[in-house]
């Protein structure tokens, strides 16, 4: 293989392994807020308890996620140095906000989120609970941001000539609220939304399989679902959003994320699907005319087809692009499914009784780390072959020094690495998760009654006065 299929190869594993982790923490993130929200409010401890438990969780997620972004940004230099100089002062300018206005704040109220329990006020607590939830979706923005910058262009120029070329920013907002930003990052929110959830669904799961921890697991478990149900549909909308930003920013995009050649022809929606690159031909079960009024709410009018742009202009693996897409989608419509089943039982208060039910949730925290990455991927490579949207050529992006066997030569070394972290990882979160939440109340049959009986957290209480 040669430097431009290594590089890309390598880039796309380090981001794959590090974007396991961001959506956890952001999705987790979000559940902490409501659980602590929820003692705040009650002053039940059961509350405090699994907030408890999920921070450290939530810690561990953290400094994996850290510990697998790093490397992504050295390879910006070793591997992409052209790409580098190139949009240097747009990327970097969102790679430094976040570093300033996103993860300053995450990292710095962390600190109390994990060691301030008996050292500050509840109130000042769940402050910072809260600025870390928002620190991380900060941070969310400004990568999505430059990542959607190299879609769809804006509020830049361009300085210099041939190699000297270089992107500088005109209009810092613009670049900020390109044509492609907003619905992007609340896809990238949602899907982190969905990724929390179905974690903690996940463990409360095993935990009420078990019949273990179960005065916390079930309304940990009530909390987590209400999430996964409401994130699942609004994902609907906002992928809906996307699409249609795609159909108007990147026609060749979704001409590939919908396997659609032919111009001229009114364009069908596949629910599954082959493409054929060599005869141009898309064969599979279709909604008929389903593309076509998505795109122009028209079920007669033709959507532009891949037919329109110089093959040089096509994205190469377009059947690679077309089962990622439907894969997320079918991911997501799954999410849907199974939420408002369960939503269903958890209304009739059958919840609970159903083993299979629970044993679909042990294993549905795998479902948003599907999506998500396959998402992920659709996007990237369905961009190609351009790395900055008809501006610059992943050809060119490359650093002219590098060799193909130095990027084999790390891309093993780095694999090794990652296999390591991932080992590390699994083992610690096994190890939190058979161990358990440390209950302030026993479980017993009525302990759900006996949590029930607690002080407000934020109220004081005055000691007796006997005369």
């Amino acid at each position: 293989m040669d430097v431009e299929i290594l590089s890309r190869i390598q880039f796309a594993f380090t981001i794959a392994f590090h974007y396991i982790y961001p959506p956890l923490s952001i999705g987790l993130g979000l559940i902490l807020v409501i659980m602590e929200g929820m003692y705040l409010k009650t002053g039940q401890k059961i509350y405090e308890d699994m907030t408890r438990f999920w921070i450290k969780i939530f810690a561990l997620i953290f400094g994996i996620g850290v510990a697998t972004g790093i490397i992504m940004e050295f390879e910006f230099g070793t591997n992409w140095a052209t790409y580098s100089k190139y949009v240097g002062d747009i990327f970097g300018s969102a790679l430094a906000a976040e570093g300033i206005f996103a993860f300053a704040v995450e990292s710095g109220f962390l600190g109390i989120l994990l060691f301030g329990w008996n050292r500050v006020k509840p109130g000042v607590h769940f402050f910072a609970t809260i600025m870390v939830f928002l620190g991380s979706m900060f941070s969310a923005v400004w990568i999505v941001v430059a990542n959607s910058w190299q879609q769809t262009p804006a509020g830049f120029h361009i300085a210099g000539e041939g190699m000297n070329a270089r992107a500088e920013i005109t209009d810092f907002w613009a670049m900020v609220f390109n044509p492609s930003s907003v619905d992007r990052l609340s896809h990238v929110w949602i899907g982190a939304f969905l990724a929390g959830a179905t974690l903690v669904l996940s463990v409360n799961a095993w935990y009420i399989l078990k019949g273990r921890h179960l005065s916390i697991a079930k309304p940990s478990f009530k909390i987590a679902l209400a999430v996964l149900t409401i994130s699942s549909l609004l994902q609907l909308f906002t992928g809906h959003q996307s699409a249609e930003g795609v159909a108007v920013n990147q026609p060749a995009k979704l001409a590939a994320l919908e396997g659609h050649f032919d111009s001229s022809s009114v364009a069908p929606m596949y629910i599954l699907g082959w493409v054929d690159k060599k005869d141009q031909k898309t064969s599979g079960l279709k909604i008929p005319a389903g593309l076509s009024l998505l795109v122009h709410r028209d079920p007669n009018k033709p959507v532009t087809g891949l037919n329109a742009f110089p093959e040089a202009d096509r994205p190469s693996q377009l059947n690679a692009v077309f089962q990622f897409y439907h894969m997320m989608i079918a991911v997501g419509l799954s999410l849907i499914a199974l939420s408002l089943f369960a939503c269903w039982h958890w209304r009739k208060e059958t919840l609970f009784d159903k083993r299979w039910l629970m044993w679909i949730f042990v294993w549905s925290v795998l479902l948003p780390q599907i999506a998500n990455q396959a998402g992920w991927f659709a996007a990237e490579m369905g961009r190609q072959p351009w790395v900055v949207y008809r501006l610059l050529r992943t050809s060119d992006a490359l650093s002219k020094a590098v060799k193909a066997e130095q990027v084999l030569i790390s891309l093993c070394m780095f694999a090794l690495v990652y296999l390591i972290l991932l080992i590390l990882f699994l083992y610690l979160l096994n190890k939190k998760i058979k161990h358990g939440p440390v209950m302030s109340v026993p479980f017993e049959e009525d302990a759900e009654e006996k949590y029930s009986i607690r002080e407000n957290p934020l109220m004081k209480s005055s000691p007796d006065k006997t005369n």
